[in-house]
């Protein structure tokens, strides 16, 4: 077998060993086979590894095997390439012509590839694709993290040689990658794309505009926008307009710092949305209608006053809340987080009013430990399962001779709690009795007329 021909074997081939050999390891458990780049007199050995599911090559320069692409490989290397179980490949740490890419994604083809990844890679140069044309590959999960290439712009028909494979591409992620737009023709590709990820690029508001353009995603769900340069909570509502199938929405470390009350209504089939991190100090509508997952952690919230009838979970931790929000405006409450806030106590009847939750995180917060209100947690707490933070990020602020005590350990029972009960009455009866006395004193001390003053 000639070298390059052997080269596209080991490029694409899971490898089994138990034991380390030259620069290639074999994770038997997983099967995950790991490999750095060999000079060519070395790869024979890489043959002893065989039969791995996942097949990871990192760590060197491919342009001195950028020539395989002109080679025509026999057909033994495609019957061998039929054979394999590797159903997963890594790249990793790697400079790769784009015309040994090329090259290298018709032979999988042959293959059971289901989720290709480059990580850290740098792709040199332009590629024709022609190849490609109608080709369907196996391959339904892409993903590429932090790494470099070609500019998109006007490279419409490599986009139109690969979509046959795209137009059946289920998920794809291009993280930290500067990406700053994405065509509107290529959005139109991605005709069955149900995931997409473009978190930590260079996303701006404007920008994005040609990215979902009428036709572009069209069966898009879940849409992870998490760490780029957006601003305009109403400019994203009118962009995904027109994404009648997106569930999921990440808008997540973005400076949005305020949503204006706003006429655009989001599509009816958003259900999870995350705001987290984005410098919210307040949240008017609109907000998804049938939202049953909402995150607004980690922003400057005083209040949340909005009644969302579906809502399911609701991710409050580390705001500024004085105050649990209103149970009623979120009647099908399952999950509450509102740790890290600036509450002072957690009102029993209120909580307990919602019937479906099941878990609350409350911890770390400004508890005042007097009276009712560590009865009021404790009593939360003695449910079973409801709050998994418990005890340990209970503790009081006030009064100063509880702050830093744990909440369970207050002295909480009715009458230690609510003296009250006992002073009053006790303070009644002595006042009563005092009174009583003074009265029976005052019949005593009155003077009683003379024996004769009748006859005067």
């Amino acid at each position: 077998m000639h070298i390059p021909q052997l080269f596209v074997v080991i490029l694409l081939t899971g490898l089994k060993r138990s034991e380390v050999v030259g620069d290639c390891s074999f994770n038997k458990s997983q099967s995950h086979c790991t490999c750095s780049l060999l000079d060519q007199e070395n790869m024979g050995n890489l043959l002893q590894c065989f039969h791995a599911f996942v097949f990871e090559l990192r760590g060197g320069n491919l342009e001195k095997y950028a020539g395989f692409a002109s080679i025509t490989v026999e057909q033994s290397v495609l019957n061998i390439l039929q054979t394999l179980q590797v159903t997963k490949i890594v790249f990793g740490d790697l400079l790769v012509p784009e015309v040994l890419l090329a090259a290298v994604m018709k032979f999988i083809y042959y293959m059971r590839i289901t989720e290709l990844k480059f990580e850290s890679c740098t792709f040199l140069g332009n590629a024709s694709w022609f190849h490609m044309d109608r080709l369907i590959l196996p391959v339904s999960s892409l993903r590429f993290h932090n790494v470099t290439s070609a500019s998109l712009t006007d490279r419409d028909k490599d986009f139109a040689h690969l979509s046959g494979w795209l137009e059946t591409l289920q998920n794809l992620t291009v993280t930290q990658s500067q990406v700053t737009y994405i065509p509107c023709s290529i959005g139109k590709v991605f005709r069955t794309l149900r995931y997409l990820d473009v978190s930590e690029n260079h996303l701006q508001d404007q920008s994005m505009r040609p990215s979902f353009c009428q036709g572009a995603f069209p069966q898009l769900q879940v849409l992870k926008l998490h760490r780029n340069n957006l601003s305009s909570f109403h400019t994203m509502c009118e962009m995904l307009h027109q994404l009648e199938k997106l569930v999921h929405l990440d808008l997540s470390q973005n400076g949005l710092l305020a949503i204006p009350p706003s006429s655009c209504q989001w599509q009816p089939s958003l259900r999870i949305l995350n705001l987290s991190t984005t410098g919210l100090d307040h949240i008017t509508l609109p907000l998804p209608p049938n939202v049953e997952i909402l995150d607004v952690s980690s922003n400057n919230l005083h209040a949340l006053d909005l009644a969302l009838p579906f809502l399911k979970k609701l991710h409050l931790s580390n705001n500024r809340l004085h105050a649990v929000p209103s149970a009623k405006n979120f009647p099908a409450l399952e999950v509450l987080s509102l740790d890290g806030n600036l509450i002072s106590r957690l009102p029993r009847d209120e909580l307990q009013s919602l019937r479906h939750l099941q878990n609350l995180r409350a911890g770390q917060n400004l508890y005042n430990c007097s009276c009712l209100s560590a009865s009021e947690i404790q009593a939360l707490a003695s449910t079973e399962s409801l709050m998994p933070d418990w005890p340990q990020d209970y503790t009081c602020e006030s009064p100063s001779h509880y702050q830093g005590t744990l909440v369970k350990n207050v002295p909480a029972s009715v009458l230690q709690c609510n003296k009250a009960i006992v002073i009053i009455p006790v303070t009644v009866l002595f006042v009563l009795s005092c009174l009583a006395g003074i009265i029976c004193f005052a019949r005593r001390a009155r003077p009683r007329p003379l024996l004769g003053a009748a006859k005067l």
